[in-house]
């Protein structure tokens, strides 16, 4: 595999950001990792998108992505967000714009990747997995798959800001949504869930997955009991686990054998 950090200039930002990116190498003699598919087409690409404290080299830091993927063949794009939860901020800059149009865009410029739906995934942890959710289900016709986990899947009840103590969560979601209630909004992922399942259109499948130990675990729950009322590929865990990233090292390699690879 070649790991790549891409430094470049985003229009929709209008600053230098970064990403990092694997993509596959067809090798026979790296001791240790052989990946012998021949690539005679554009990469299936899963977009990994991280959490609140973390930024776009977390995921090959924490885990061993790299390696996980290279039996699969496909590419892994992780972008850096900043603190925005994938929205286009209302004190800040446009994350959703930057995130949901232009970085497709940039990366497949730069890179042979696929923009057929049936090679597009994507996943996250924590405030990543809450814009797993919020791209794929804006905008199902993009990605086959879906996966979050330990999401923020309650936005609503997040952006309550508590006056009395504010803290630096309630100043930063403040920066991304202003006072603006977001139940019934392109934000609130537990509505879009019921708003994909009655369309007519394209329905990722989903996996879900959230540790009973840690403190989103309720609103999980929430998001489990609105996906049952629906009829979309729905698979969900709650097994034990934290907010951790032994948790999610181990998911993600549950996420990877989930995929529909074609």
């Amino acid at each position: 595999m070649a790991r790549i950090t891409c430094d470049f200039f985003s229009e929709t930002l209008m600053l230098n950001t970064s990403m990092t990116v694997i993509l596959p190498e067809q090798t026979a003699n790296q001791i240790g990792m052989q990946n012998n598919k021949r690539q005679e087409q554009k990469h299936s690409t899963l977009y990994l998108l991280h959490g609140f404290s973390d930024d776009h080299t977390i995921w090959t830091r924490r885990t061993s992505i790299e390696r996980y993927v290279v039996e699969l063949g496909i590419a892994v794009v992780m972008p850096n967000v900043d603190h925005s939860f994938y929205t286009d901020m209302k004190y800040g800059k446009k994350y959703w714009t930057f995130i949901s149009e232009e970085l497709p865009r940039i990366a497949r410029s730069f890179f042979s990747l696929s923009d057929k739906r049936e090679d597009n995934f994507i996943a996250g942890l924590s405030m990543g997995g809450y814009g797993a959710m919020k791209w794929a289900l804006n905008k199902p016709d993009q990605f086959a798959a879906v996966a979050t986990l330990s999401g923020v899947l309650d936005i609503a009840s997040h952006t309550v800001v508590n006056q009395q103590e504010p803290n630096q969560l309630d100043a930063t979601f403040y920066n991304a949504y202003g006072d603006q209630d977001l139940k019934g909004t392109m934000h609130d992922v537990l509505d879009l869930i019921k708003k994909v399942d009655a369309s007519g259109g394209e329905k990722p499948k989903i996996y879900h997955a959230c540790g009973t130990e840690d403190f989103l675990y309720k609103e999980n729950v929430l998001f489990k009991e609105v996906c049952d009322q629906t009829d979309l590929d729905v698979v969900s865990t709650f097994d034990s686990g934290s907010h951790e990233w032994n948790y999610w090292d181990y998911h993600i390699q549950r996420v990877l054998k989930w995929l529909p690879l074609t």
